[in-house]
């Protein structure tokens, strides 16, 4: 292969919508963020090299031989991340891009799509928490706290609209501009030094010569070096996809592997079966984030293969077949699996491991996957038992490093054991001593456990092992019992702190000794209330008193705020000794 003639970017998104540029089906899909695509356009910007393109020539004869996927038109974080299966017959043959799929997305997402991703402090749920949002370019100025030279960056209608400081130029608009006299024509129109358009002279020079080197890189030069395979052996294609993205981002193999599984299972098609059920199943409770590649591995691990290590020579013929007859049963107990970790309070966002789902899932289908495991009364005690086992799991961050090596064991262990009751202590017994205990020593407790702070996943691991009467079908809180907000040097010395305590009583504030699993609705009632105020109205009767501090292990006392510290010294006592009884 050799160098062809570099091509412009407008001529490659021009290609990109009339589907004669497409996707393999290898293809892992598209994963960067706006903070990537706004620094490939200041690279490009700026004549920084954006790399190298190998696009695969396929003629009309080939060209269903293949399956084959359109580029991503509109990023949705919720709704559009996928990409589509294209229909190509009648096509007279197309160019699949082998390497650089993520940076011509991105190309095409900043020049004519768009790119919604979720506001921090929205519910999923909230159609309002996707604005759409275009790639748009400050024409007035660098940007101030970034290292780019040119200030890009994807704003919603609303955001440009109510930004009166900055003129934000949609980059896509350049596309309708056919001649380098049109940049002139605009910014004299638009951006002018003159009394109507109250623009310096510094801003109008700055905008003219910021919207011709975009014209220029965009419409002009020839920004897309690439080379052209032209071969139709699929073998040869999938060993140059493997060594071209050996570098950089780690290559999922995940999509290689749909791409054989697609061409050997005979009823399903692997790739939209497994990117259908992992959207189902990260749609569970407050939302998972499991992906194609948990799937595979633990379809290997659920199909008793001696060899469980995510290698494309384990996906052979006979493998997936086999995988392909088990498919029902392992999806319903991958879900089962999730299920019941939701049903504990675990989140995508608090389950640090999605490897810890697979032994459950594994002794799920063991026992025959019954339908009310999540939710029966006779099963309560047993999945007491997977609790356990998953939160010491957790905390111990036993899937860490090489996790085949815990797999491995344990499913030896559950084929064993694992038509009774889930095998916590086995389990326990098998990795005794070595470096993937699930066992705890006193300072284990002292120095781990009692130092996690707010907001860390293995906090709430804890919490929940403090809390284990709660129903997690509900939402509970990590709360703060003396609220966070109030832990002010003004608002302390109000509550006669004295002044060498405010430091330490602010920089404890976030510790596990002042946190509490609270019912959502009730969390948001007590907002910031002063937790002595609260107490006393919330529970009026000494037995509710008394019951209310034995459930969160509290210490009988005046709650004030001078208080504080022997609180937090107290209850930090209560906490240990009930860890202590759980753990050793």
């Amino acid at each position: 292969m050799a160098y062809e003639t570099p091509i412009t970017i407008a001529e490659v998104m021009k290609n990109i919508s009339a589907d004669k540029y497409v996707l393999p089906s290898i293809q892992r899909e598209y994963v960067w963020d706006t903070d990537q695509i706004e620094t490939l356009f200041d690279s490009l910007m700026r004549d920084y090299p954006i790399g190298t393109f190998l696009f695969w020539e396929i003629n009309k004869e080939h060209v269903n031989d293949y399956d084959f996927y359109g580029f991503i038109r509109n990023y949705h974080e919720k709704k559009f991340v996928h990409n589509k299966k294209i229909n190509l017959k009648g096509s007279d043959g197309v160019t699949a891009v082998l390497d650089g799929q993520q940076r011509l997305t991105s190309i095409y997402l900043g020049l004519k799509g768009t790119y919604a991703y979720k506001l921090k402090y929205l519910a999923r749920n909230n159609e309002n928490a996707y604005p759409v949002r275009k790639l748009h370019l400050n024409l007035l100025s660098s940007p101030e706290d970034s290292n780019n030279e040119y200030d890009f960056k994807f704003l919603s209608e609303k955001e440009v609209q109510n930004d009166q400081n900055t003129y934000w130029f949609e980059v896509g608009k350049i596309l309708d501009m056919q001649e380098d006299g049109d940049v002139s024509i605009f910014v004299s129109d638009n951006i002018s030094y003159s009394e109507e358009f109250h623009y310096t002279r510094e801003q109008s020079r700055f905008a003219i010569n910021a919207l011709s080197k975009l014209y220029n890189v965009i419409n002009k030069a020839g920004m897309i070096s690439y080379y052209r395979e032209r071969t139709v052996a699929l073998d040869k294609v999938l060993n140059i996809f493997i060594r071209v993205n050996s570098g950089g981002t780690k290559l999922s193999y995940s999509d290689l592997l749909l791409s054989i599984a697609s061409a050997q299972w005979e009823t399903h098609d692997a790739r939209e079966e497994i990117t259908d059920f992992v959207d189902d199943v990260n749609a569970i409770g407050d939302g998972f984030r499991i992906n194609k590649d948990f799937v595979l591995k633990t379809a290997l691990v659920l199909s008793d293969f001696s060899n469980i290590a995510f290698k494309v020579d384990n996906f052979n013929k006979q493998n997936m077949m086999k995988i392909e007859s088990r498919w029902d049963d392992i999806k319903k107990a991958i879900k089962q699996a999730v299920l019941l970790v939701s049903s504990y309070g675990y989140s995508g966002e608090t389950l640090t491991s999605n490897n810890a789902l697979i032994p459950i899932a594994y002794y799920l289908m063991k026992i025959g996957m019954p339908d009310n495991f999540v939710d029966s009364g006779t099963t309560k005690a047993n999945r007491e038992k997977i609790k356990k086992w998953l939160i010491r799991s957790m905390l111990k961050k036993v899937f860490s490093g090489q996790p085949d090596n815990v797999l491995r064991p344990i499913r030896d262990i559950l084929r064993v054991n694992g038509t009774n009751d889930f095998p916590t202590d086995q389990i326990m017994d098998k990795f005794k001593g070595t470096n993937k205990s699930i066992q705890f020593t006193d300072d284990d407790i002292d120095e781990y456990l009692l130092k996690l702070k707010y907001g860390k996943s293995e906090t709430l691991s804890t919490l929940m092992l403090l809390y284990p009467s709660l129903d997690f079908s509900n939402k509970f809180h990590e709360d703060h019992i003396y609220p966070k907000s109030k832990f002010t040097k003004s608002y302390l010395r109000k509550m006669n702190v004295a002044e060498d305590k405010l430091d330490e009583y602010i920089d404890s504030v976030n510790d596990i000794s002042n946190l509490q699993l609270l019912a959502a609705q009730l969390n948001e009632e007590k907002l910031a209330t002063d937790f002595s105020k609260w107490f006393n109205e919330q529970y009026l009767t000494e037995s509710d008193k008394i019951q209310y501090r034995t459930i969160n292990y509290m210490p009988d006392m005046d709650y004030t705020y001078e208080n504080y510290s022997d609180f937090i010294k107290r209850r930090r006592k209560l906490l240990k000794d009930q860890l202590i009884k759980i753990l050793i």
